[in-house]
């Protein structure tokens, strides 16, 4: 893997090839959504997802440390808006990939 300037946040930045191994039936599920022509747009905005999720969890985690745990209460509240948001989703049709470098 050739070494890239440091100075990219996630998500930004030129391309460049790199080599990594995936699981056969991921490689096959990608296919099958994307085509071999969005499969490394699809794999790329999987890892900005990922990265995305990264640094919540890391921010989750100081400000607990900093103003104690959550309250249950507003967890199972945001639960519950996630799973109303994704089921509106879902009963619009509307269950395909829609982010920054998946068309």
């Amino acid at each position: 893997m050739s070494a890239l300037p440091a100075d990219y946040p996630p998500g930004d930045g030129p391309a460049a090839k790199v080599s990594v191994s995936l699981r056969a039936g991921n490689i096959r599920a990608i296919r099958e959504r994307v085509g071999a022509r969005g499969f490394s747009a699809y794999v790329d905005a999987a890892v900005e997802r990922q990265i995305e999720r990264d640094f919540l969890e890391e921010a989750l985690v100081a400000n607990e440390a900093q103003a104690g745990p959550m309250p249950q209460e507003f967890k199972e509240e945001a639960a519950a808006l996630f799973r109303e948001v994704k089921a509106s989703y879902e009963l619009e049709g509307d269950s395909e990939w829609h982010g920054r470098g998946a068309d």
